[in-house]
């Protein structure tokens, strides 16, 4: 019988962040639509969802949608939207099962209506739950991140009539994700090595690991090779031990 690796694992990441890469090119292997692709990536994010929740992990977040895939063909992007809202609907009872909250982290404002209140809707539904943070990252951009805490910053210092005190900490509570633990581990499927305008203030210190794997063929033996790779890195955080 096949024993399970990471049982011995002493470090388990606190947060577990995911560039789902690869889905067109997996698609197109199959000679699919692109959609195709992203409508087979979410038998990947049942598996790692669950896996995360049964190893402990506390966050689980996965970049779904950047704020650059706005400029996608229209049909493509109206599919990916009508998509989410279809995969919240189905998923739901399955978030509730296992004590998942859900949350989706960006630029709301390019949302549909319909779009934008099953979100909500989803989120007051799981709120409760104590379990594994599911985070979806939807219409997000690190640079678009880091402008609104910026902004948000500015207008806190307008309200008060002078400059506020701000330092590392302080500017965190300004970012979207904010009360949301930097990622420990950022795992990039497909073979691409670049984080593509995400997370940038937050992955300062993360550890990265890249993997050739198309997202729609990605399980949980593929996230346990990751977690193994992540329990040999020493995060000294720029100091020496």
């Amino acid at each position: 019988m096949q024993t399970d690796n990471t049982e011995n694992l002493m470090d388990t990441p606190t947060h577990i962040s995911i560039i789902m890469d690869g889905n067109g090119r997996w698609a197109k292997k199959q000679g699919k639509m692109r959609l195709f692709g992203h409508n087979a990536g979410r038998e990947s994010v049942r598996a790692c969802t669950e896996y995360c929740a049964e190893k402990g992990v506390r966050y689980l977040s996965l970049f779904a949608f950047s704020e650059e895939n706005w400029g996608r063909p229209v049909d493509e992007v109206a599919g990916l939207m009508d998509l989410l809202g279809r995969c919240m609907l189905e998923e739901r009872d399955t978030l509730m099962n296992n004590n998942v909250r859900f949350q989706v982290i960006g630029d709301r404002t390019r949302l549909s209506d319909a779009l934008r209140k099953g979100v909500e809707a989803l989120e007051k539904e799981t709120a409760p739950n104590t379990g594994l943070t599911l985070v979806i990252m939807l219409s997000y951009s690190g640079k678009w991140d880091i402008l609104q805490a910026a902004q948000r910053y500015a207008a806190d210092c307008l309200a008060a009539g002078k400059t506020l005190p701000l330092d590392e900490t302080g500017f965190s509570t300004y970012l979207a994700t904010a009360g949301i633990p930097d990622p420990d581990l950022l795992i990039r499927t497909s073979g691409e090595q670049r984080i593509s305008n995400y997370m940038l203030w937050q992955c300062a210190y993360t550890e990265f690991y890249y993997t050739p794997v198309l997202w729609p063929d990605f399980r949980k033996t593929d996230l346990e090779q990751a977690l193994l790779s992540y329990a040999t890195r020493e995060r000294r955080y720029g100091k020496v031990e």
